[in-house]
C-alpha cells in the first residue's frame, strides 16, 4: 500500500520546488497545478465551461489565466465559480493517479488540500512555509499578479498560520538546502514507520 503524503502550502512558499526534491529522488508527485494547466490549455476539459461564464477569457481556444486573474481581481464571486468548474475535473485526474500506483510513498501537491478536504485523502499533511514578506517577495517577483490580485488570492485562502496549525509536519524553505534535508528526514522517517498510514 502506497503510503500517500499531502503537500500545501500558500503561494510563493516553495511548494512547487519541494514537490521537484521529491520528484528528484523517485517519488511520483501528482501536481494539481499542472492538471490546471492541461485543464486550461487547447483542447482542455476545463475550457468550454469556463467559456459559458466568462467568454473573455477564452483566447485562441484555451483559457487566459491573466484574464481570469483580472476578473477574480474585480469580481468578489469569480474565484468559487471558477474552482466549481475546476475542483471536480481535478478530483477526477487526482483518482486516475492514486489508482495507477506502484510506489511506496507517493505526493499530492495540493494548493488547497485543507480548503477542499481533501487531507482526508492522504496519509500525512506536509505544509510548507516561510515568513510572509518572503512570500510576498517571491509572488510579486514572478512579474505574473499585482498586489491586488494577490491580496485577493490570498484572503480566499487559508492562512499560512491556519495551515500550519493542521499540518502534520512543516518544511520551512527560507534555503534550498534546509529544505531538501527536511525533505530526506521525512521519507526516512515514514520508511521506518513513525508516521501511521
Amino acid at each position: 500500500m502506497t503510503f500517500i503524503i499531502g503537500l500545501t502550502g500558500s503561494m510563493g512558499m516553495g511548494k512547487s520546488t519541494t514537490a521537484d526534491m521529491f520528484r528528484s529522488i523517485g517519488v511520483p508527485v501528482w501536481d494539481a497545478d499542472a492538471v490546471v494547466h492541461r485543464l486550461y490549455a487547447s483542447g482542455g476539459l476545463a475550457v468550454d465551461a469556463i467559456a459559458k461564464l466568462r467568454p473573455q477569457a477564452i483566447l485562441d481556444g484555451s483559457v487566459d489565466r491573466r484574464a481570469l486573474k483580472e476578473w477574480i481581481a474585480g469580481d468578489a464571486s469569480a474565484l468559487r465559480r471558477i474552482e466549481k468548474v475546476v475542483h471536480p475535473l481535478l478530483a477526477e485526474d487526482r483518482r486516475a493517479f492514486l489508482a495507477g500506483l506502484d510506489t511506496d510513498i507517493a505526493v499530492l501537491d495540493f494548493p488547497l488540500l485543507f480548503e477542499t478536504g481533501a487531507e482526508k485523502l492522504v496519509d500525512l499533511t506536509l505544509v510548507v512555509s516561510s515568513p510572509r514578506n518572503i512570500q510576498k517577495e517571491r509572488i510579486l517577483a514572478r512579474g505574473t499578479m499585482n498586489e491586488a490580485v494577490l491580496d485577493t488570492i490570498l484572503a480566499a485562502q487559508m492562512s499560512d498560520d491556519d495551515k500550519r496549525a493542521r499540518a502534520d509536519v512543516v518544511i520551512e524553505t527560507l534555503s534550498l538546502e534546509g529544505a531538501r534535508q527536511a525533505v530526506h528526514t521525512l521519507l526516512e522517517d515514514i520508511r521506518k514507520g513513525r508516521f501511521d498510514a
